[in-house]
């Protein structure tokens, strides 16, 4: 029997690397397609008459009209207002090409002027809208870093499945649902399925001599309601797996957010066979199971 205080006590701070905190890559690539278009813009830059000089850089490029949402920080398309004068929503589309009504000048000329992205121009403000959206790419890029947590851990568990001599697409296979499992090994998951109601999919299927593993990764740096839901319902999963003949569930997770849903984790613990921490795959926890 494991003991669940030791094993929780080796959970991470964190995994997180040196790219982790910003993807400047992306951040870079996605500047270079519009660099083009911030850069015309940049004549707007202490602008003594913006309104018409918006206009008039409209009408001979209007392909530029697709990098102003980005100086709001936003990456849609189309951004709807609702206008505190007229108590009026309006749909405004930055993918138009070809602009030549002048009425349609007019309706994006009043969106920039009441977003204060006039003022930011024609008050010299910023300097260059280069440099100005790189700053607002490495904010919005932050925003992912949750997501990358998550890949992070994943990319960890796969590590050790390759140092454990597993090949991807042989022995073992990534975000697998649970029809292809069924139909791929003939092994029935209706009672993970609801009867087939609900797919769900693993992060990771291994596949070795007498069992298939259904695996699942993460990694909690922060606290949050959501693990004690997730624990509840991987302690709910490990249960239903029990019954299934040739199948078994893991769980690989790690990380100190765990401190506030302790209680509920250590109930899954006690439920669930397979659920291993990062020092447990150090400690070659995957070559012991498919030795199993």
């Amino acid at each position: 029997m494991r003991n669940f205080k030791e094993w929780f006590g080796c959970f991470r701070q964190s995994i997180n690397g040196y790219k982790f905190y910003v993807d400047f890559e992306k951040v870079y690539g996605k500047l270079d397609n519009i660099k083009i278009e911030l850069n015309i813009l940049n004549s707007l830059v202490g602008s003594k008459n913006i309104q018409n000089d918006f206009m008039n850089l409209l009408q001979r490029y209007p392909e530029t009209m697709k990098v102003i949402p980005i100086l709001l920080a936003k990456r849609e398309s189309e951004i709807y207002c609702q206008d505190e004068n007229g108590g009026i929503t309006f749909q405004f589309d930055f993918n138009k090409h070809g602009l030549s009504e002048h009425n349609c000048f007019e309706e994006y000329t009043y969106f920039m002027q009441e977003t204060g992205l006039f003022d930011l121009l024609s008050n010299h403000i910023i300097n260059n809208l280069v440099d100005y959206v790189l700053g607002v790419e490495v904010g919005l890029d932050t925003h992912a870093r949750k997501s990358r947590g998550g890949d992070l851990m994943e990319d960890l568990v796969e590590s050790f499945l390759q140092k454990a001599g597993l090949i991807k697409g042989r022995h073992y296979f990534k975000e697998m649902k649970l029809s292809s499992i069924e139909e791929k090994w003939g092994v029935n998951l209706s009672s993970l399925s609801n009867n087939g109601k609900t797919e769900k999919r693993f992060d990771f299927v291994v596949k070795t001599a007498k069992t298939v593993y259904g695996i699942e990764t993460n990694f909690y740096s922060t606290q949050g309601s959501k693990l004690n839901e997730t624990a509840r319902s991987y302690k709910m999963l490990a249960q239903e797996a029990k019954e299934i003949d040739g199948f078994a569930f893991v769980w690989f997770t790690d990380g100190i957010g765990w401190k506030s849903a302790r209680h509920n984790l250590e109930e899954t613990f006690d439920s669930l066979a397979h659920i291993y921490n990062i020092t447990d795959l150090e400690n070659g926890i995957i070559q012991k199971l498919i030795k199993q």
